[in-house]
Parts: C-alpha cells; sequence; structure tokens
C-alpha cells in the first residue's frame, strides 16, 4: 500500500491508521492489555518517588520499551499467523524470538528499576 496523498493529510492519515493499529491489539491482544496496565501502574507510582527526574525519565523509558516489544511481537505473530496457521519449525523461531523480546524489555526494566530504586529502599 504506497500512500497516495502528501503533506498534513499524510500525517493526518498516519494518525488514523496508528489508532487503528491501537485499537487493533488493544482488542485482540490480553498480552499487549496486561502490558499496558503493567506499565501505567508503575509510571504512575515512579510519579511519586523521590527520585530525580533523569531517573524517572530513565524508567518511564524502560517501561515504554516493554510496550514496543510487545507491539514487535503481535507484529511477528500477525505475520507469521497470515502466512499460516500449521505448524513450521521457523515460525515457531520467529514467534519465540519475538517472545524473547519482551522478556528482555522486562528484565531490562527490573534491573534499571532495580538500580534506581535500592538506594531509596535500602539506602
Amino acid at each position: 500500500m504506497k500512500a497516495q496523498e502528501g503533506g498534513i493529510k499524510r500525517i493526518l492519515k498516519a494518525f488514523t491508521y496508528s489508532f487503528d493499529g491501537f485499537k487493533a491489539v488493544f482488542k485482540s491482544e490480553a498480552a499487549f492489555r496486561q502490558d499496558l496496565l503493567f506499565c501505567l501502574v508503575f509510571g504512575v507510582a515512579f510519579c511519586f518517588l523521590p527520585i530525580s527526574n533523569t531517573a524517572r525519565v530513565f524508567l518511564f523509558f524502560a517501561l515504554f520499551l516493554i510496550l514496543f516489544m510487545e507491539l514487535i511481537n503481535t507484529a511477528i505473530e500477525v505475520i507469521v499467523d497470515r502466512i499460516g496457521e500449521e505448524y513450521h519449525p521457523l515460525s515457531k523461531k520467529a514467534k519465540d524470538i519475538g517472545s524473547l523480546l519482551v522478556l528482555l524489555a522486562f528484565m531490562h526494566f527490573f534491573v534499571a528499576a532495580a538500580i534506581i530504586l535500592w538506594p531509596l529502599i535500602f539506602g
């Protein structure tokens, strides 16, 4: 699909496509809804902690990374399923790698949170 419009029309269409993507993933993917809730709860909590703004921004980016990786994982799964529902080792490999992306994002978040919050908790 090649965009036919340019300028502001193209930008407005891009926002529409992005919103459509959000609606689709929110409606169909329980993992995304769970990750979004996780990120919202921790994001709100970080707003009230006595940490530097730099640390707060770093933790917010770590939370966004979880959502980014979940979206990439979902896109991989949708593409693989579009190709075919039958089992194939390469399909499994692609989906497993997508799942690993999400796991690594969570690990990154927990390590970052532990490093930043350690002095607050045990200091």
